[in-house]
């Protein structure tokens, strides 16, 4: 998929430029050479300014796993994962994996969720009786995952502060609400299909405290004056961040572990990581900057942005959608695009800010799925994609109606 996409932004920016040069305009494939070296200079200049926030963030999650804060979310979990999935019998090992694998998932331990999903999914397909379909109960745990139930999206503020955000952190509560919405939405559309009964007391009073808790969030910004939401985000956003580091530190320190040597081991990562993404964001960014300057990309957002001024709309949230159109097919390329905008339109500007809300709002639909169900051998997916984009779609306007509030 990927491959298909890369190409055809180059194949795309081809044919555009050279109807634009046959319009008279002379210069655009200089336009474009020069966008593939002005490209390539940002892709390594965003790999070495991420290496130090990087270094810190894996470090500390790496206390944090270290330590067990993993397996004691697992064990907080794993009563609601049993209601939700009834074809898996009681005390199956597939709901350590499952909790293990949302867990890790909440503190943004990317690196340990993968393989816990794959583990999760391979206990599922143990009690599979049709090994080529998915079950209801993996289809349910892969709308989860495509619904990115992440608590701290530390990648999207890692990058918010390298392209130069005045406070990087503020839109920790914009991408909350948008990620519970399609966390919901998944889970209900799913519920839905699958006929579950999400009106068991377990059930009621896992999903009853959450939207109580989001709700009283929704309620107290609501109080606030427009000039004050903004604010008022970072100053909790940064509070809630710094206490969750001071929380792995203290969890590490009185589990007896050694925090500083994990902390360094984690940080070793970072380096290595911020290093390795340079392949990645060059290619990405080189076919987008020329897609960009071949025209293609602003004839199809000046068109986004036409109907949209038909139905009296505020277009502002366009230059943000290339994020929201690639985020289910490519993790790498949404990522590239967010920080195409971010480097086009600012960091701080309203595109910057919604291209980052959509980034950390979902996961990457048909990635998980390529992975998930590629793992454990199934063919037919049923309504696994349908729900997972029902997920994404929800998460996208949330994640729009959301940033109009706080930054509009």
């Amino acid at each position: 998929m990927l491959n298909k996409i890369w190409l055809s932004f180059f194949i795309i920016a081809f044919f555009s430029a050279l109807a634009t040069w046959l319009g008279g305009d002379g210069l655009v494939f200089e336009r474009m050479v020069q966008a593939l070296f002005n490209m390539a200079k940002v892709s390594v200049e965003i790999a070495i300014g991420l290496v130090g926030a990087l270094c810190f963030w894996l470090g500390v999650m790496k206390v944090a796993e270290q330590a067990g804060l993993v397996n004691v979310l697992a064990r907080v979990l794993s009563p609601l994962f049993g209601r939700l999935m009834p074809e898996v019998p009681k005390n199956h090992p597939a709901f350590g994996s499952i909790t293990m694998n949302l867990s890790a998932n909440l503190l943004g331990l990317d690196n340990a969720a993968t393989p816990l999903g794959i583990k999760a999914m391979h206990d599922l397909q143990s009690i599979n009786p049709q090994k080529d379909t998915a079950s209801n109960a993996q289809i349910l745990f892969l709308v989860l995952n495509t619904s990115s139930v992440t608590l701290f999206p530390i990648a999207v503020f890692v990058y918010r502060a390298q392209q130069g955000a005045a406070s990087p952190t503020d839109v920790f509560i914009p991408i909350l609400l948008a990620t519970f919405s399609s966390t919901l939405v998944g889970l209900l559309v799913v519920a839905w299909i699958q006929k579950l009964k999400l009106y068991h007391a377990v059930t009621l009073a896992y999903l009853g405290t959450i939207i109580a808790a989001i709700l009283a969030l929704v309620l107290y910004f609501s109080t606030l004056a427009a000039q004050q939401l903004s604010y008022q985000s970072a100053v909790l956003s940064n509070f809630l961040i710094f206490t969750f580091v001071l929380l792995c530190f203290c969890w590490a320190f009185y589990k007896k572990q050694n925090v500083y040597e994990q902390f360094i081991e984690g940080a070793k990562q970072g380096f290595e990581f911020s290093i390795s993404l340079i392949p990645y964001l060059l290619a990405m960014l080189c076919a987008i900057g020329v897609l960009r300057a071949s025209g293609a990309l602003d004839v199809a957002l000046d068109g986004v942005r036409y109907l949209v001024a038909l139905a009296n709309g505020d277009a502002r949230f366009v230059d943000a959608m290339p994020t929201a159109f690639m985020k289910p097919l490519s993790g790498s390329g949404a990522r590239a695009m967010m920080l195409e905008t971010m480097n086009t339109h600012g960091a701080d500007s309203f595109a910057g800010r919604l291209a980052s809300t959509i980034q950390g709002s979902t996961e990457t639909t048909f990635y998980v799925l390529a992975v998930y169900f590629g793992a454990v051998g199934i063919k037919h997916t049923r309504h696994a994609i349908g729900c997972g984009l029902a997920a994404d779609f929800a998460g996208i306007v949330t994640a729009i109606a959301v940033c109009y509030w706080f930054f509009g």
